[in-house]
């Protein structure tokens, strides 16, 4: 160690120029990290939400809410701790110059997936809504009066609530009655049909037997969700190639650098300072290298995400970068193994010029 830090202080600009690397390569890791953790939460808020175990869909429905649709009367059915009634439409809502696409949810207000109220307060009459707060952070306000694009009925704000994104787009709550006269209108039978039946349980396999229904766990709906798992598996492969990338960065970096100390590696082991405290001080001097430079990143990284705007969908999790630094040290560490294979086969008397 002695050693190691010794050299990063004589040469700081040399050792300054391979820590500004593993920065950029944390940094850009890191953002990654935070752009598909926060992409994912465009898909998934709301059914995080619901803190369900599982969903009831229809089994021709291919595990996809938007295409279930079974009668209000097979909640009965259903063997569960709790169960909850939805209903899912999808719109694009309008107030004056804004306009944004979402998903209605219709629902019981006396059931767990009901949304706690941030602002505003909870519908109670028909064609009152509670909107997620991205919806808030577009423009819309309490009291607004949305158009849709699929019926003739408007519907009114009258509160907002945090974490209610389905599939990328803002969730209106409201009640069954009123999905049901946006999606039918006038002609259609009150509460007759609903999307799903969100349940919680511990014997998932017990909920239903009943022959066109399907039970699928929360997990495997979310991932089933369109363009889900594809996104997450692209983010996380670049993540996954770019800790390959360091590795073989800081090993052609310091397998450089040992090149060009072998004769002073050559008179030290000339000197009986075995190959072992040379291997040693090499493994010692990556990890300090990579240590700041992970942390330098680290840094980078949160203070960029205090500026980004609300539209930039990123989501920082800090035991994942803290497990992902653990990561981008140990691949630098064992790209610094190259280096270390080089001192080993040193001979003095050749490195001496003798």
């Amino acid at each position: 160690m002695f050693l190691a830090w010794n050299e990063i202080i004589k040469n700081k600009l040399r050792f300054t120029l391979i820590i500004g690397v593993l920065m950029l390569v944390a940094y850009l890791v890191f953002f990654l990290s935070g752009l598909a953790n926060g992409l994912a939460s465009l898909n998934r808020e709301a059914v995080d939400k619901w803190d369900a175990d599982a969903i009831v869909l229809t089994e021709e429905s291919d595990q996809s809410l938007t295409q279930s649709s079974l009668s209000i009367d097979a909640v009965d059915e259903i063997q569960a701790d709790e169960t909850a009634v939805l209903g899912q439409l999808n719109a694009i809502a309008q107030t004056g110059d804004l306009k944004a696409g979402v998903s209605i949810f219709g629902i019981n207000s006396d059931e767990f997936i009901m949304p706690e109220v941030i602002e505003g307060e909870e519908f109670t009459d028909a064609n009152e809504v509670i909107a997620g707060d991205a919806l808030k952070d577009e423009g819309f306000k309490l009291g607004d009066t949305l158009s849709l694009s699929s019926t003739k009925e408007t519907l009114k704000i009258v509160g907002f609530t945090d974490q209610a994104r389905f599939n990328a787009a803002p969730v209106l709550y409201t009640t069954l009655e009123t999905l049901q006269l946006v999606k039918f209108g006038e002609t259609a039978e009150n509460d007759s049909q609903i999307s799903a039946i969100v349940v919680r349980t511990e014997d998932i396999s017990a909920t239903t037997d009943e022959n066109g229904l399907a039970t699928i766990e929360t997990e495997t709906f979310i991932e089933s969700l369109p363009g889900y798992t594809e996104q997450s598996l692209t983010l996380n492969f670049m993540i996954y190639f770019l800790f390959v990338i360091s590795s073989v960065i800081v090993a052609i970096f310091l397998y450089v650098l040992t090149v060009q100390k072998i004769s002073m590696f050559g008179v030290m082991k000339a000197q009986g300072i075995p190959s072992g405290y040379l291997a040693r001080s090499v493994i010692a001097q990556t990890a300090i290298l990579a240590a700041i430079g992970v942390a330098v990143g680290l840094g980078l990284t949160l203070f960029t995400g205090a500026f980004l705007p609300s539209a930039v969908p990123v989501a920082f999790d800090i035991p994942t970068m803290l497990i992902y630094g653990v990561v981008l040290i140990a691949v630098a560490i064992l790209g610094a193994v190259f280096s270390v294979l080089t001192i080993v086969k040193i001979d003095p008397l050749k490195a001496i010029g003798g």
